[in-house]
């Protein structure tokens, strides 16, 4: 179907400069380079008003390269240029730590510099290159005269500060301030001076991370809410109340998340606690009522088993008491008749091998007896009844029948009573041994008795716990089920406070729609002077963010689409900073946004936009940095806008002038 066809005129770019305005509140006037302080200088780069280029031409795209066909822009130093006016402006580094490292190495004691114009007051700025840690910010200084003197360090806070009172305010700080103190130019001076690295994708993206730029909050990524805050505060389209209720609505909606998320977590153990109790009560296959009348039921069957289990048998503790008694007892009569067995055991041996000595004694004994009775001369072994009859010649000493007989008889005692206390050991062993094995017996008895009323009182107290347990846990269901209900309702409650607090939002939004429609005016003519007339171009603040759209027989998305809205959006911004509408200084730099994938006639036309802006006012109002590795409309490859040609090759036109 075709569009309905405009029946008005394309809006065209138009431009009110604030009151009393004649130059931009925020500028770079000159960036000199020092190989050491009141040194050399390697460069020393005058700027003005209005468009300024940086050119670093390929060899086919400049007549003094006519030739050098092997020539390239790279790496001329195009990127380092914007870094250090990034520098001198207040931003922490200068380069990635391995590039600043090798120019630390080739600059020793190297200083950049630059005044910079604020308000009409130029502020001298030098800053190190290398080891030096000398960082001076004074206001109506001397910029050459600073850079070779050797003054206290006054650090960059003074001009930021500066900025800060100036141009941000301090009510507006408030609204920025990412943290206690913090300094808020630096966030604006990160939206003003885009990354290259970030290949102009997303009109919140201002950092990439790989440039190690140090931006004092997250400036990419994800998480833009705070950017989208900082860019509304310095567009003035946002107010302290509806900041305080974004923050409410954030808050809201943190605790709605964590009282669903407890809502799902406590879901998943009722459904677990209540099946468990069904099968622990018994009451699967029974029909049940929902809750909360399942949990009466669950209430009464728990009760029940409980009384049920409280009228089991006993067991009771005096009855354990007198088995254990029992037992103890029966385990002392066990052991003393073990030990009196043990002991006759140990006896009986001892007293045989006694006997045993004894019984070998008496043959000797009976022997001498019998020998004294009658006895044979020692000496001349003559019987004695002999020599007594004839006499012996040679001894008187005969034995003594009578002692021999005495001793004869002592042993033969001491063996009867030997042998009488063997056969008594042997007499108590045998009727030992069925005392103890009925000793033992009595005493497993015991055992087994305590062991059976242990058993039988601890299986009351377990299905007692088990019953309690049960009955504690279907209370514990109804806890979780009041809690449940309560979270619900605080639940609905947040929804509802949350959905006024977006509508409150929404009328923040819609009382702020005009700063964004005065926005769109600048970026409507922008897009249709870039693209041409049939396009059109809207910026529109929805709930999710910042909507920027451009219309060409339909809404178009591409990349190189998203590359020139966001420099379309730069633009409009500085337009609406010429007239006085906003708290950013009318300053852009740009880094190589040809490289953005912009169209060759798109590129020349934006040149043509900055330079009709210059007209406003009779004075150029604003300050547009722009490097290129693209050949500039011819118009602009001259002074007064061309302000510095760099080369890849050789190293002497390089930025710095030597090879890194």
């Amino acid at each position: 179907m075709p569009q309905q066809p405009d029946l008005l005129d394309p809006q065209l770019l138009r431009v009110t400069p604030a009151q009393g305005m004649e130059e931009p509140r925020l500028w770079v006037r000159r960036l000199v380079i020092w190989k050491e302080p009141g040194g050399e200088k390697v460069r020393d780069i005058e700027l003005r008003t209005g468009l300024n280029i940086v050119w670093s031409p390929d060899g086919a795209d400049d007549a003094a390269l006519a030739g050098q066909t092997n020539a390239v822009g790279h790496g001329s130093g195009k990127t380092l240029f914007c870094r250090l006016i990034r520098y001198c402006l207040g931003e922490d580094r200068f380069a990635t730590e391995s590039q600043r490292d090798r120019i630390g190495t080739a600059f020793l004691n190297g200083i950049v510099g630059a005044e910079v114009m604020l308000d009409g007051i130029c502020w001298a700025i030098v800053r190190p290159l290398g080891v030096r840690r000398r960082h001076m910010a004074v206001s109506g200084g001397n910029l050459d005269e600073i850079a070779a003197g050797e003054g206290a360090s006054t650090g960059m806070d003074p001009f930021i500060e500066a900025v800060d009172e100036r141009i941000i305010t301090t009510a507006l700080a408030e609204l920025v301030r990412p943290q206690a103190n913090g300094l808020i130019w630096p966030i604006a001076l990160a939206w003003l001076t885009r990354d290259q690295e970030c290949r102009f994708d997303d009109v919140l993206d201002w950092r990439s991370p790989t440039s190690d730029s140090d931006s004092p909050m997250p400036a990419s990524g994800q998480e833009k809410g705070p950017r989208l805050e900082a860019l509304r505060s310095f567009l003035m389209a946002i107010t302290p109340e509806e900041k305080t209720t974004r923050g409410e609505v954030n808050s809201l909606s943190e605790e709605r998340r964590v009282v669903d998320q407890e809502i799902g977590h406590r879901r998943w153990e009722i459904e677990r606690t209540q099946a468990r109790l069904v099968t622990g009560l018994d009451l699967q296959g029974q029909s049940l009522p929902e809750m909360p009348l399942l949990i009466d039921v669950m209430r009464r069957s728990a009760g029940a088993r409980l009384a049920a289990v409280s009228q089991l048998p006993a067991g009771g503790d005096a009855e354990l008491v007198a088995a254990r008694e029992h037992r103890e007892a029966a385990r002392g009569e066990w052991i003393r008749l073990y030990g009196e067995r043990i002991r006759i055991e140990a006896l009986i041996p001892a007293e045989e091998r006694a006997l045993a000595m004894v019984r070998g004694e008496l043959p000797g004994l009976s022997y001498s007896r019998a020998e004294a009775e009658s006895p044979i001369c020692p000496i001349c072994e003559v019987p004695i009844d002999r020599a007594l009859a004839e006499g012996c010649k040679l001894s008187h000493k005969i034995p003594d029948a009578d002692a021999c007989r005495l001793r004869w008889d002592q042993r033969q005692a001491d063996h009867e009573a030997q042998a009488k206390r063997v056969e008594s050991l042997r007499q108590e062993h045998k009727q030992i041994l069925p005392q103890v094995a009925l000793a033992k017996q009595h005493f497993d008895r015991s055992v087994d008795r305590v062991a059976s009323i242990e058993q039988a009182r601890d299986a009351r107290e377990s299905n007692w716990y088990t019953a309690r347990r049960i009955q504690d846990d279907v209370e514990r269901l109804a806890e979780l089920i009041d809690t449940q209900e309560a979270a619900t309702k605080r639940l609905r409650e947040l929804g509802a406070k949350l959905e006024t607090e977006r509508e409150r939002l929404g009328a923040f939004r819609d009382k702020h729609a005009r700063v964004f429609g005065r926005m769109s005016e600048k970026f409507d003519p922008i897009i249709r002077r870039l693209i041409g007339h049939d396009a059109k171009g809207r910026i529109v603040l929805t709930g999710n963010g910042l909507d920027l759209s451009v219309d060409m027989g339909g809404d178009r998305r591409t990349a190189a689409i998203e590359s020139l809205k966001v420099l379309a959006f730069d633009l409009a911004a500085m337009c609406v900073s010429i007239e006085g509408a906003t708290r950013i200084p009318s300053f852009l730099l740009h880094d190589s946004p040809r490289e953005a994938d912009l169209g060759l006639s798109i590129y020349g036309r934006l040149f043509d936009i900055v330079l009709e802006l210059e007209r406003v006012g009779g004075a150029p109002l604003f300050q547009y940095i722009v490097t290129t590795t693209t050949a500039p409309p011819t118009e602009f490859r001259e002074h007064p806008y061309l302000q510095l040609k760099l080369h890849g090759d050789p190293p002497a036109q390089r930025l710095l002038g030597v090879d890194l």
